[in-house]
């Protein structure tokens, strides 16, 4: 039925305002990010079509809006991938933007921004199961979803409805101008091209974890491509069981870790304990009051221990890819500048079993 229209021609602004109505009432639990799947449109573009009901399209400057959201309170953030999404509760605090790159160190919501990825953003009320809610929408320029912002029952309401007028676009137009986004990392170059020697060595001299994707850019190197050629002295594969083992333990000791979940316009950081671990279908999800994580575990491809240098000794994470060498999410154990890795975290991480990879 609503499936026809992904092989059809796209579908006009009526109609896809009508199929969406159909859709949720059919499957109400669908999230939006299938929702649009469904309809054969991004994300974005199903979003701005309802303009006018119930959603306000944003103009920036993007820095000018962050910069505004303490204003709103405490509230819950959304950052995820295809495979995983992380969600997190609290207040904007220690916002620091300069240029196309910014970060928010607030203790509960921690962010890395890269706002050349903030393309099109909205203000949305929608009901959802009951409920009215409300949030800010930003996307990349192919429509794909980069951050959402939502507010709670203890956000600002007045905030709200100011920041939504200050930052409206002067023409509510429903339509989008979509874009391909340009992979910043290269593509998969023959291993036999690549100067194993010299990426070892970089490596090994890096000064900060920070200075990954540099080396990787450096070399024209894929990140799975590069844990896969670096070498056992700085990766190795574990099994795929290695991240329930890491949250098991880790909400049955009260170790406390750092989880990063990223799209293209932002990294988003949970750091502290986790505590209640539940499989529901394919997700594998951390249920926590203030924070949530959701995590598909049939999609992963490869699950890596990974060490890198930093100025306090080694850092240890765990790192899972999927079938595409997509980041899915990376742990770590919790620290901060000038603090070595936690060793309880380090003894867990070197203790995960190893991956039984064919060769064939």
């Amino acid at each position: 039925m609503l499936n026809e229209m992904t092989t059809a021609a796209a579908p006009s602004l009526p109609e896809l305002l009508d199929a969406w109505r159909r859709l949720r009432e059919e499957e109400p639990n669908l999230r939006a990010r299938d929702l649009a799947e469904r309809l054969g449109v991004s994300e974005a573009e199903l979003v701005a079509s309802r303009c006018g009901d119930g959603v306000t399209r944003l103009q920036g400057p993007w820095a000018e809006v962050i910069r505004a959201l303490p204003e709103l309170g405490y509230v819950m953030v959304l950052t995820r991938n295809e495979n995983c999404v992380h969600e997190k509760y609290g207040t904007f605090a220690n916002i620091d933007i300069g240029g196309s790159m910014g970060v928010v160190l607030d203790e509960a919501i921690d962010l890395r921004l890269f706002l050349r990825h903030w393309v099109f953003g909205f203000a949305v009320r929608e009901e959802m199961r009951g409920r009215w809610l409300r949030s800010l929408q930003f996307f990349d320029g192919d429509g794909r979803a980069v951050h959402k912002l939502y507010l709670t029952e203890r956000s600002r309401d007045d905030a709200w409805s100011g920041l939504v007028a200050r930052f409206a676009a002067p023409v509510q137009s429903p339509l989008l101008e979509l874009a391909a986004v340009e992979n910043p990392l290269p593509r998969r170059r023959d291993d036999g091209d690549i100067d194993l020697a010299s990426l070892r060595e970089q490596w090994r001299r890096m000064r900060d974890p920070h200075d990954f994707f540099a080396l990787l850019k450096r070399h024209e190197v894929t990140r799975t491509q590069a844990l896969r050629l670096v070498g056992e002295e700085f990766a190795r594969r574990v099994d795929h069981g290695a991240v329930r083992t890491v949250l098991d333990t880790a909400a049955a000791s009260g170790l406390p870790i750092m989880v990063f979940v990223g799209s293209p316009g932002v990294v988003q950081i949970h750091t502290g304990p986790v505590r209640n671990i539940k499989t529901v279908g394919p997700w594998l999800n951390v249920l926590d009051d203030e924070f949530n994580l959701h995590l598909r575990e049939d999609r992963i491809a490869e699950s890596w221990v990974v060490r890198k240098p930093s100025p306090e000794g080694q850092v240890t994470s765990l790192e899972l890819y999927d079938a595409d060498g997509g980041q899915i999410v990376q742990f770590f154990g919790k620290r901060k500048p000038g603090t070595p890795e936690l060793t309880a975290w380090r003894e867990l991480a070197e203790g995960l079993a190893g991956a039984e990879v064919s060769h064939v």
